[in-house]
């Protein structure tokens, strides 16, 4: 007999029960199985239960894709397949890491907090960091910089090199540097091309000196969590090693949303031990054969939910899994648990023109329900006003506003749903941002005209005293303040005092100075010139317009998107002081967040939201698909903005209500515009056209008459596809172009036509909409000049909207305030 003293104690492999072996069964019918394996659908349990190897879960809209990465876990658990620490499930979002670990804990009870790799892709790779700090030139405290840190630091850079900082502002270079992280890109591996934009060419070297700089402080930016632990991992394959042995198994939720660095990140940790480590120049673009990855991957994705490109997300990620991971197993999970059948077909047949797909058919075993309606109304202003009459009337009939939902294509279509909302007493929240009022490019506007209105307002002459910078900071603020509380007056009035005095450095008083001229002479037109023109004007000579133009970060376009929908908005007021009231009394409204509110934010900020009630304006050519998104990416623009479609359908449980105006400002200028292309790719079995509520004085809503469908000359458009013949309800087509959508005066807010607009009709308080009835000072064969169509002659007259005959665009319908007799 040998002596058991003598044999090796090493080479004992960890013991696994056999698979189908008397332990494994004896485990897995102890396991309680019942509950997180019975409430799965054949589908559902195929993608829960397959554990061997890479599997890719096409999960739609609504098919339960959180139920089944939980139930996967609790699987691989209950198997006995890996402990708690060795599983690797990464998330997008600490939220969605949370909800994770709450389902996780229902089903298993305390074995989730054994757990330390649930988290976000940055959380785990910060985690990984500080723990090989040293590796990578830190120390296992290094902080990570917020972004204001971030702008500052590269600010001191820009000095350092004598970089004109308002030619290349600091920010635009934080976004580049971004940028290059999301793409796993390190100084030495920017394009030359890429890194020629900025500062005269100098935009890779301030890469590399911020980074070096970054090495100095002990500090991290939030894209180094991940870029540094790619590089870690190359550069130490040891280390990368010992996390391939660690995870067992890695889930990885939203693949479709996933960039280049978070891709290259999961690569190496999902390759077996010992393979190849990627090299630097690996990319998902690249065709080489890739490693033999270890194969217990499993991701979790939707190519039709793709919308994040514009901020690095690579749909190619979730398209090529196949290649990456060679003989996975695909499960497509098309059973939604959401929407109604109507709903479903429609958002189906609509994405299905994309070509970059990997292709699947949501249905559902419930009732066909509602059918899509598509509704047209003349403007935006009925638009809100007939959705607005809506949800009136769901509330009526027992709907809480909790279950309604309006998703808007761009955060400037807001502003006409909120006022709406304020004047009809409706509650509302604003999700994923600051409602329209409170976002701080408003605000800053506002303060300019609450000065002028009142000057002894100090709140608002402190918000904007030193914005643009103006080179008064918080010491020539804090001097104001001293001399103002000494004589008790105003701050203004203590800033015109003091500018005729030395106490000022010369610089500074003479920013000061010119300052408070310029609010004595906006002060004097604000009395000759219309306040919308006037706002204009403010916005123009303070430089406010211009110092978001010089911006080159992301929401620049918006900001000034969102100002131009401002002074808009002033054409609705009689004087400058009647709108401040009514911002005062939006501003006023505020509720808890727990009250019963319709919920308002962008297409983008609803994804992973559901509604029983969604409302979608704005279905226009130019507006959605937005038009700077065809021009900078073409058919992948146009694709996205499909599945932004999509992914906004998807979001009603039991009724989805598309809406389109004939005519929307945009750019600060009225254009006639066209329905868009995605409302002829919806199917007309699953879809009913119906008429606009809003009662704009065209139709029997408003009680004007017969509705505006009944002639199609109301409708300036000869839009033609199936969708638009179908919107016409078999009536007539009419003459005449629509227009692009986005003309630009030489303004910064479009041709304004604030300088002829009529001041609009009110009856005891009460706005009446510009397009109702009221007689028009125009005369038959009066010529008249259009800044869209050009020259007419007016042909026949129905209240205030005129049939004019165009020299070159033909017969039109306008309202008379936007043309001028000559």
């Amino acid at each position: 007999m040998s002596d058991a003293r003598k044999m090796p104690t090493n080479d004992l492999p960890a013991y696994q029960p056999a698979a189908g072996g008397i332990g494994a069964r004896a485990r897995a019918a102890a396991a309680p199985a019942a509950q997180y394996l019975s409430g799965l659908n054949p589908e559902q349990r195929d993608a829960v239960e397959t554990l061997d190897g890479p599997v890719l879960v096409l999960a739609g809209a609504g098919t339960g894709k959180t139920k089944v990465l939980t139930s996967r876990i609790a699987h691989i658990l209950s198997m006995g397949r890996a402990r708690p620490g060795e599983i690797l499930s990464v998330t997008f979002t600490n939220k969605a890491a949370r909800e994770m670990k709450h389902r996780l804990g229902i089903m298993l009870g305390q074995a989730v907090e054994g757990m330390p790799w649930l988290g976000t892709f940055h959380s785990i790779g910060g985690r990984i960091l500080r723990t090989h700090a040293e590796l990578v030139q830190l120390k296992s405290n290094f902080t990570v910089l917020d972004t204001d840190d971030q702008i500052r630091l590269l600010k001191q850079l820009l000095q350092a090199d004598n970089i004109d900082d308002k030619r290349w502002p600091a920010r635009m270079l934080a976004n580049l540097i971004d940028g290059w992280k999301n793409r796993g890109l390190t100084p030495s591996q920017v394009p030359s091309g890429e890194a020629a934009v900025f500062g005269n060419g100098k935009g890779g070297k301030l890469y590399a000196a911020y980074q070096d700089r970054l090495k100095t402080l002990n500090a991290a930016d939030f894209g180094d969590l991940l870029l540094e632990c790619i590089r870690l991992f190359r550069e130490h394959p040891d280390v990368l090693k010992q996390y391939q042995q660690r995870f067992k198994y890695i889930l990885v939720d939203e693949y479709q949303d996933t960039n280049v660095a978070q891709y290259l990140w999961l690569r190496l940790l999902s390759q077996a031990p010992g393979q190849r480590v990627l090299p630097e120049a690996d990319a998902p673009s690249v065709d080489s054969k890739p490693a033999v990855p270890l194969k217990n991957i499993c991701c979790v994705g939707d190519d039709d939910q793709s919308i994040y490109g514009w901020r690095g997300a690579e749909v190619d990620n979730i398209l090529r899994f196949e290649h990456d991971f060679p003989g996975a197993k695909v499960v497509r999970l098309e059973r939604n648990y959401r929407s109604t059948g109507h709903i479903l077909a429609a958002a189906s047949h609509l994405i299905a023109h994309n070509e970059g797909r990997l292709g699947k058919t949501l249905r559902t075993e419930d009732v066909d329900g509602e059918k899509v309606t598509v509704t047209g109304s003349w403007d935006s202003e009925e638009e809100a006003r007939a959705i607005g009459e809506e949800i009136e009337q769901l509330q009526r009939e027992g709907n809480k506003l909790n279950d309604i939902a309006i998703l808007v294509r761009a955060s400037f279509q807001m502003r006409e749903f909120e006022d709406r909302f304020v004047t009809l007493g409706l509650p509302y929240r604003v999700i994923g941002g600051p409602r329209f009022y409170e976002r701080a490019e408003i605000r800053d506007a506002l303060a300019y005209l609450r000065v002028i209105n009142s000057p002894a307002d100090d709140l608002a002459f402190e918000r904007i005293v030193n914005v643009p910078k103006r080179g008064l900071g918080d010491a020539t603020v804090q001097m104001l303040h001293d001399h103002a509380r000494r004589r008790r007056i105003p701050l203004s009035e203590a800033a015109r005092q003091v500018v005729e005095t030395d106490e000022m450095k010369p610089k500074a008083r003479g920013s000061l100075r010119d300052l408070m001229m310029s609010f004595e002479r906006w002060r004097k037109q604000s009395e000759v010139m219309p306040h919308t023109e006037l706002a204009e004007v403010v916005l123009d000579e303070s430089g406010y317009t211009d110092m978001w133009q010089k911006d080159r970060s992301a929401d620049a376009a918006g900001r000034l998107e969102n100002l131009k929908e401002l002074v808009r908005s002033m054409e609705e007021f009689e004087n400058l002081q009647g709108f401040l009231e009514h911002i005062s009394l939006v501003m006023d409204r505020e509720g808890g967040a727990d009250e019963d509110a319709v919920s308002v934010m962008t297409l983008h900020s609803a994804k992973g939201l559901e509604f029983d009630n969604v409302f979608l304006p704005g279905w226009e050519e130019g507006l959605f698909p937005h038009q700077r998104a065809l021009d900078d990416q073409g058919r992948a623009g146009l694709e996205e903005e499909r599945r932004l479609a999509h992914v906004g359908i998807t979001r009603a449980r039991r009724r989805a209500k598309l809406y389109f105006a004939t005519n929307r400002r945009i750019h600060g200028t009225w254009n006639t515009t066209m329905p868009s292309r995605f409302l002829d790719e919806l199917p007309a079995a699953n879809v009913e056209i119906t008429e606009s509520k809003g009662g704009s004085g065209w139709g029997g809503a408003g009680g004007y008459g017969a509705s505006r469908f009944d002639n199609v000359e109301s409708f300036g458009s000869s839009y033609s596809t199936p969708g638009w013949q179908r919107a016409q309800a078999n009536r007539s087509r009419g003459g005449g172009q629509g227009g692009s959508g986005f003309s630009e005066g030489q303004s910064p807010f479009g041709g304004s036509s604030s300088s002829r607009h009529k001041r609009p009709m009110t009856i005891e308080g009460e706005l009446i909409a510009k397009s109702t009835g009221t007689e028009s000072d125009f005369t038959l064969q009066d010529r008249v000049f259009h800044q869209k169509f050009g020259y007419g002659n007016v042909t026949k007259i129905d209240g205030n909207k005129l049939t004019i005959v165009f020299e070159k665009a033909g017969e039109k319908k306008v309202v008379d305030s936007f043309v001028e007799r000559v």
